[in-house]
C-alpha cells in the first residue's frame, strides 16, 4: 500500500480529495438527519396538540355529534374523549371501532401529556389532554401514525446512498481531471528519459497555457539550454585545454629527446633554462585552470570588505612592470569580495595591458551609480569591436598583434570575468580613443 501511495501522483490527490468530501459531506448528512428528524417531530407533536385542544373546545362547547368528533388537522385523523372508567363515548371516524389508544391519563397538574406507543399496526405519535380540572373529566386522545421518516431509516439510507454517489463522483472527477493535468508531465518525463549525455539537443514540449505545468516546462527546456552550453563549453574547454598543454610539454619532450640523441652537442644550460620556461607555462597553465575551476563554488565563500584603490595600490608596488602606470585612483570606494581573487583580477588586467601597450599603461578607480568601477587601459594597437567579447573566452586567439604568445596562458582574461560574474559585477572592453579600455563594476558594498 505505502509503494502504491508513493508511486502514483494522481491516486494521492484522488485520495485526498475524497477523504476531504468525506470528511465535509459525512458530518454534514448525520447533521442533515438530525435536523430533520427534528423538525418532523416538532411539526408532529403541535400537529397532535393543535388536534388535541380543539377536540377539547368542541367537547366542552358539546359540539360532538353522534358521538363524532370534527377533524381540525387532516392529518390527526385518530382523536378520541375517554372516561375515566375508559369508555370511548366520542370518536373521530377513523377511531370509531378502535378501543381506547393508550393507557395514558394525565393529571390536573399535567393536563397535556404527548408520547408515542406502538402496537402491533405501528406506531402513534399521540397527545392526550383533560377537558377540564374535575376530578371524573374526561381525556382526549389526538393521534396519528409515526411518519415514515421517522418510524423507519429510510432518510438515513437515502442521505447515505446520496453521500457515496457524491464521493463516487468526487473520486472520478478528480481522477479524470488530475490524469488530464499531469499527462503533459508523463509526456515530459518520456521527454526527459530520452535525453542523455551524448544528445542534450532533445526538449520537452510546452504545453499551452500559463500555469505551473507549462512554467515547469519552460524551467526544464531552459535547464537542458543550460546544461547543453555547459556541456558545450566543457568540451570545447577540454579540447582547448589538451592543446595548450601539449605546445609545452611537446616542446620539452622535444629538448629532452634532442639531448638524449646529441648529448655532446647539448648545451646543458641552454636545455635546463628551456625545460624551466616550458615548466612554468605549464605551471601557469594548471594554475590558472585550477583557479577557473574554484571560483564562485563553495571552496571561496569568505567575503570581506575591501578598499578597491587600496588593493590596486598593493597590487602595483608588488609589480615590477617595464611600462609605467599612470593611476587614478578615488578613495572610499568600498566593495565586499575575495581578496585574493579581485587581486588576481587586477593582476591579469595590468599583465594584460602591459603585454600590448606601446608606451604607456593607465588605471583608474572611482563610484559610479552605485558601482565601483576599475579601468585598465592601455595605448596599443586595441581591440577590434567583433572580438571584445571572445577575448573574454578561455584560450581565444586573435590576430597576431594582440595574441598571447608574449607569455599569457590565455586564461587571464576569462579568469576576470568568472571573479566579476561571481562578485555580482561585470566585465566588459569600452571605446576608447587608442588601446583596449577594460572596465570592471562591481557592486559597491
Amino acid at each position: 500500500m505505502s509503494r502504491i501511495w508513493a508511486r502514483s501522483l494522481r491516486g494521492r490527490v484522488t485520495l485526498i480529495a475524497t477523504a476531504v468530501a468525506a470528511f465535509v459531506l459525512i458530518p454534514a448528512g448525520i447533521g442533515g438527519v438530525a435536523v430533520t428528524r427534528t423538525v418532523v417531530t416538532a411539526s408532529v407533536w403541535k400537529d397532535t396538540r393543535d388536534a388535541a385542544a380543539a377536540a377539547t373546545q368542541v367537547v366542552r362547547d358539546g359540539r360532538t355529534v353522534s358521538g363524532r368528533i370534527p377533524l381540525a388537522i387532516d392529518e390527526v385523523d385518530l382523536l378520541q374523549v375517554v372516561t375515566p372508567d375508559r369508555r370511548v363515548i366520542a370518536s373521530s371516524n377513523a377511531a370509531a371501532l378502535l378501543p381506547p389508544l393508550t393507557n395514558i391519563w394525565p393529571t390536573p397538574d399535567d393536563r397535556i401529556v404527548s408520547t408515542t406507543t406502538c402496537g402491533s399496526d405501528g406506531c402513534l405519535h399521540l397527545t392526550a389532554a383533560r377537558v377540564s380540572s374535575a376530578a371524573d373529566s374526561p381525556v382526549v386522545y389526538a393521534a396519528r401514525p409515526t411518519p415514515g421518516v421517522l418510524a423507519t431509516r429510510v432518510l438515513e439510507v437515502a442521505i447515505a446512498a446520496q453521500m457515496a454517489l457524491v464521493l463516487a463522483l468526487v473520486a472520478w472527477v478528480t481522477w479524470m481531471v488530475t490524469g488530464r493535468t499531469l499527462s503533459p508531465v508523463r509526456a515530459m518525463r518520456s521527454e526527459l528519459d530520452a535525453v542523455n549525455a551524448t544528445d542534450l539537443s532533445r526538449r520537452v514540449t510546452v504545453p499551452r497555457g500559463e500555469d505551473e505545468v507549462a512554467q515547469l516546462a519552460r524551467s526544464v527546456n531552459g535547464t537542458l539550454d543550460r546544461l547543453e552550453r555547459s556541456a558545450e563549453q566543457q568540451r570545447q574547454f577540454a579540447s582547448d585545454a589538451s592543446h595548450e598543454l601539449r605546445t609545452p610539454i611537446a616542446g620539452l619532450r622535444a629538448q629532452l629527446e634532442s639531448a638524449q640523441l646529441y648529448p655532446e652537442d647539448t648545451d646543458l644550460e641552454t636545455l635546463v633554462d628551456g625545460a624551466l620556461n616550458d615548466t612554468d607555462r605549464l605551471e601557469a597553465i594548471i594554475t590558472d585552470l585550477l583557479l577557473l575551476a574554484r571560483i564562485g563554488s563553495r571552496v571561496d565563500v569568505v567575503k570581506e570588505r575591501v578598499d578597491l584603490a587600496r588593493l590596486v595600490r598593493e597590487e602595483l608596488s608588488c609589480r615590477q612592470d617595464k611600462l609605467p602606470v599612470q593611476r587614478d585612483l578615488a578613495e572610499g570606494v568600498v566593495i565586499e569580495g575575495v581578496v585574493m581573487q579581485l587581486r588576481r583580477v587586477v593582476g591579469n588586467l595590468l599583465d594584460n595591458a602591459q603585454r600590448h601597450a606601446d608606451g604607456l599603461v593607465m588605471v583608474s578607480v572611482h563610484a559610479e551609480d552605485g558601482t565601483a568601477v576599475l579601468a585598465v587601459q592601455d595605448d596599443g594597437a586595441g581591440i577590434a569591436p567583433a572580438d571584445r567579447e571572445r577575448v573574454f573566452e578561455r584560450f581565444t586567439r586573435l590576430d597576431a598583434a594582440r595574441s598571447r604568445d608574449a607569455g599569457g596562458t590565455g586564461l587571464g582574461l576569462a579568469i576576470a570575468r568568472d571573479v566579476a560574474i561571481a562578485h555580482r559585477g561585470v566585465i566588459s572592453v569600452a571605446d576608447s580613443p587608442r588601446g583596449a579600455r577594460f572596465v570592471l563594476r562591481l557592486p559597491l558594498a
